[in-house]
């Protein structure tokens, strides 16, 4: 079996099986992204988490190659999880401004 699905557009290059994608796949990038967004520039995890969706869906629409499906998939997750710690770390900053707002206050 190919894999061959008549919705999605194929070209032959090289010969016949050899299947050619409309778009190149953006999953390294994706990847590379959700890495740097957990451990280096937290700003660059939500944008892992979006390109990581996009990604996803041109594959299961077939204009991207499924084998890079895995590396889209972990970037997005790393960018979920960034996401995450972008908002926690946010609202304890918040708590730790509004407790220090609070103590001062009791002060005078």
């Amino acid at each position: 079996m190919s894999g061959y699905e008549p919705n999605q557009p194929m070209s032959y290059q090289g010969g016949p099986g050899m299947r050619s994608y409309v778009e190149q796949s953006q999953a390294t990038t994706v990847l590379v992204l959700g890495i740097l967004g957990l451990v280096v520039c937290n700003i660059l995890a939500p944008v892992a988490w979006v390109m990581g969706n996009k990604e996803l869906e041109a594959i299961d629409a077939g204009r991207r190659s499924p084998e890079n499906r895995q590396q889209a998939k972990i970037g997005q997750i790393l960018g979920i999880i960034g996401t995450v710690l972008i908002i926690v770390s946010v609202l304890v900053i918040i708590a730790m401004f509004g407790l220090v707002a609070g103590t001062s206050v009791a002060r005078s």
